[in-house]
């Protein structure tokens, strides 16, 4: 009996606890390779960017990246007009959804506004306009949309995000594979939970491509698997 137990375990044929590696650009195909691109052809601007705001280029893109797949996916079934109305009139309680290539929603947004000043203590060149600049809440709704239309304005937001998760998760003693999966995780479950909660996710998978519910995929190892090809690409 052992001796099949090791055939069948070394054919294949018996299958360990552990989930097998997916290769994630096969599984995306072309919506991977758009996003591939957008990724090659706007580096020339977002590492210059993060570099001054010293950031890894990798880890900042590992982050965002099934975001663009998901984005290359969607864009041509997704339309937001009606929810982009909801959130400007009512507020995030109503609509709460995720807008242009990094997919960032309004209540995102909303968190790294209000906690930007404690990360960079009023000495950096990301501003941000806050509730209290604004006379009519729903002109600050508006430049919340304005600013996640555009990517040059996305990045900010990202370098922010980053920013915190570093003084949050205790970055010093992790390692770089480590880093990505727990500030990937953040970015999608939620930067606003405790690093316990956090970690308890990382292995989860709630990530799609799809309007409909399909299969899910783990958010942190699309982001791994982003981060490693672009490291053996160094």
């Amino acid at each position: 009996m052992r001796v099949l137990f090791l055939f069948l375990l070394f054919t294949g044929l018996l299958k360990s606890g552990s989930s097998q590696s997916i290769n994630y650009a096969n599984l995306f195909g072309d919506d991977w390779k758009k996003a591939m691109t957008f990724e090659k052809e706007n580096r020339i601007w977002m590492e210059p960017l993060l570099v001054k705001n010293h950031i890894s280029y990798p880890l900042a893109i590992s982050i965002i990246f099934p975001e663009l797949v998901r984005y290359s996916a969607l864009k041509d079934k997704m339309e937001i007009t009606l929810l982009k109305t909801l959130y400007v009139n009512l507020g995030e309680d109503y609509a709460d959804f995720s807008i242009g290539l990094f997919q960032m929603k309004p209540s995102f947004a909303e968190m790294i506004r209000e906690n930007a000043p404690v990360v960079t203590g009023g000495h950096s060149e990301l501003t941000f306009k806050y509730i209290s600049d604004f006379d009519d809440i729903k002109d600050f709704r508006k430049s919340i949309i304005s600013d996640l239309e555009d990517p040059k304005s996305q990045i900010n937001y990202l370098i922010i995000f980053i920013k915190i998760c570093e003084n949050k998760f205790k970055i010093s003693r992790r390692d770089d594979l480590s880093e990505v999966k727990i500030f990937a995780t953040a970015y999608n479950f939620g930067f606003d939970k405790n690093e316990e909660v956090i970690e308890s996710m990382i292995d989860k998978k709630f990530f799609n491509t799809k309007l409909f519910k399909t299969e899910n995929y783990c958010y942190a190892d699309i982001s791994l698997f982003w981060y490693k090809q672009s490291m053996s690409d160094r």
